[in-house]
């Protein structure tokens, strides 16, 4: 019994971080009401509130589920053994593109958190991942740089931290402005030229 008990929460919490993703992005994130998803996921909002501490609590989860993948790839880049990181990297970078292209809950919970989200009082927390999120990846970025820098001998163009800033710049606003409108450009092999143009830039190409 404790186990099936534990298996409907588990069920429970994922019925509400899914029915989240629709109605904040057919509503917003500030213009929906806990009440809002609930309605849409067939609970109460005290079920929500067994789950999540509020409204912020709950999207930083939804974000999670998709987000935690490619942080973990670029985590593993950073990580690795390897004298030079750089191709690990580029790969990550084009697993992370590929996934916003062909995973429906991908494109939907960064396509709300790009273009649903207002940073009122109530959802500082999301403003604050946002930026610490941001600051993970530029992190990890200025870290493969100066690894692949140093292991071909060569010397970045412009100071690492900028360099990790406009890689990071690059690649968010790149998914921004498809998110906008798909049709418009192929994300992954624009993204990847655009990636590479960067690299031969700050000299690692």
């Amino acid at each position: 019994m404790v186990r099936r008990s534990k298996e409907d929460a588990l069920a429970t919490r994922q019925q509400l971080l899914d029915a989240a993703e629709h109605v904040f992005l057919a509503q917003g994130v500030a213009g929906t009401s806990l009440n809002d998803i609930a309605v849409a996921a067939g609970t109460t909002r005290g079920a929500i509130y067994w789950h999540f501490k509020d409204k912020a609590d709950l999207f930083n989860a939804m974000m999670d589920r998709v987000a935690m993948p490619m942080q973990q790839a670029l985590a593993m880049v950073d990580g690795a053994e390897e004298a030079d990181p750089l191709p690990g990297l580029k790969k990550a970078l084009r697993s992370a593109l590929r996934q916003t292209v062909t995973d429906p809950q991908t494109r939907r919970v960064f396509e709300v958190a790009t273009h649903m989200v207002e940073y009122v009082d109530s959802l500082c927390a999301v403003r604050e991942r946002h930026l610490r999120v941001r600051e993970q990846w530029t992190q990890r970025f200025r870290h493969v740089l100066l690894k692949s820098a140093a292991a071909r001998g060569v010397r970045l163009a412009i100071p690492s931290t900028a360099a990790a800033h406009g890689l990071h710049a690059l690649m968010d606003g790149l998914v921004q402005n498809w998110l906008l409108e798909p049709a418009a450009f192929d994300l992954e092999s624009t993204g990847m030229k655009a990636a590479d143009a960067f690299l031969r830039g700050v000299g690692l190409e």
